[in-house]
């Protein structure tokens, strides 16, 4: 199964694309991010001392301006719980700090960050509307307020330096989107990896659990079949009540074995099974169970058969066979039943008969036998008709195609 997992990731997988998965842990909503916060702060402080050299023109970075740099990184420690107040604040901080006359550079930084974070948790609309403010803003202080803000004696801007900054603000949204979509997808890969695993185990469930019921219940009917004419016959007839119990030793050995193999499959995946699963050619053993379960089985085959039925087809018919017998022995009134095998080319018909009556009396069981055989049939592509026969006897037929992939 861990094979499995690991081979089921693709190059879209977070789990192994570094960058991936370092943009994943920007969606996580568990604790503070405070080593990447740390890492923005640093950068954006030590990047804004760099662009003040560049910038006289603009007010000298004091105090102020950095306790508004740090302002500004602190709030993205909230980012991934309080997203969308996060983005609002990071860029009125930024917007104050443009109107003090601070020199440009890194402080954009943070508002990439907010618009991103905000973006991914599914709040696209307030990042659209947080960048779109800053712009606003921007444009008046640039092109009207700047008459009555620092620094002193600052002219308008340029109206060439707005198509950048509007360029910045689209990059900074189509990379937070795609960075959206892509997590999406992966979310939506690993659920549908998780939602086939789990496929895969309810098949493996009920394979487990159809195999330990046929299993079971044909041995269970014979043992409780000879367990009663051994307590009938105990002072009356020792030996044949003897006969009885070491038919129940056989069919309890039989049952143990069958059941030790289906439960191999439960070992570790890729283990080979100990034992080849039970087909056709166990059919003798059938009747010789049946028979000492009282009941008289004749068997008629009709066609060419196949040199080799496939797996599936050979294991299925075995079990519906071993089904339709162990239900004439509890629940019918008659002592003989017909197994009668056509083998065609692409088709396998089964079918088993019995004279009745039905005795209407309980011999255990879960009542899930035809159940158990159509769904048999169905995994294959086949179909079941079981019921009661116009003389009042019963019979089950089975239609099982021979697929070429199955042999393949």
């Amino acid at each position: 199964m861990d094979e499995e997992r690991t081979a089921g990731r693709g190059v879209g997988d977070p789990d192994r694309v570094p960058w991936g998965r370092w943009a994943g842990e920007w969606g996580t909503g568990g604790g503070l991010p405070w080593r990447s916060t740390l890492v923005i702060a640093v950068f954006v402080m030590a990047g804004t001392g760099f662009a003040a050299r560049n910038q006289p023109d603009r007010e000298t970075l004091d105090a102020l301006g950095r306790a508004l740099l740090l302002l500004g990184a602190a709030a993205l420690l909230f980012r991934h719980r309080w997203s969308v107040p996060v983005v609002f604040g990071v860029a009125g901080v930024t917007l104050a700090y443009l109107a003090a006359g601070y020199p440009y550079g890194p402080v954009f930084v943070l508002v990439a960050v907010a618009c991103f974070a905000a973006v991914v948790h599914g709040h696209r609309t307030a990042a659209w509307w947080a960048l779109g403010l800053l712009w606003t803003g921007h444009l008046l202080i640039s092109h009207w307020l700047y008459r009555w803000l620092p620094p002193a004696g600052d002219g308008p801007a340029p109206w060439g330096q707005e198509l950048p900054a509007g360029a910045f603000a689209v990059a900074v949204l189509a990379a937070s989107e795609l960075v959206r979509v892509r997590r999406e997808q992966w979310a939506q890969q690993r659920a549908e990896r998780a939602a086939a695993e789990r496929r895969r185990a309810d098949e493996e469930r009920l394979r487990i659990a159809r195999e330990l019921h046929d299993v079971l219940a044909h041995s269970i009917s014979v043992i409780n079949v000879q367990a009663g004419v051994g307590l009938a016959l105990l002072d009356a007839d020792p030996e044949q009540a003897r006969t009885a119990l070491t038919t129940i030793k056989a069919a309890s050995k039989e049952a143990l074995g069958e059941v030790r193999q289906v439960l191999d499959t439960l070992r570790t995946p890729g283990d080979a099974p100990r034992a080849p699963a039970p087909g056709l050619g166990r059919l003798p053993e059938l009747v010789e169970q049946a028979a000492a379960a009282g009941l008289t089985v004749t068997v008629t085959a009709s066609g060419p058969p196949a040199t080799a039925l496939p797996p599936g087809a050979d294991l299925a018919a075995f079990r519906i066979v071993q089904e339709a017998l162990t239900n004439v022995v509890r629940h019918s009134g008659s002592r003989t039943a017909r197994v009668e095998i056509a083998h065609g080319p692409a088709r396998l018909d089964l079918r088993v008969d019995d004279d009745g009556p039905a005795t209407g009396t309980e011999a255990g069981g879960s009542g899930n036998g035809l159940a158990g055989m159509r769904e048999r049939a169905a995994a294959l592509g086949g179909t079941i008709d079981a019921g009661v026969r116009p003389d009042g006897g019963f019979r089950v037929h089975a239609v099982l195609p021979l697929r070429t992939e199955e042999t393949s």
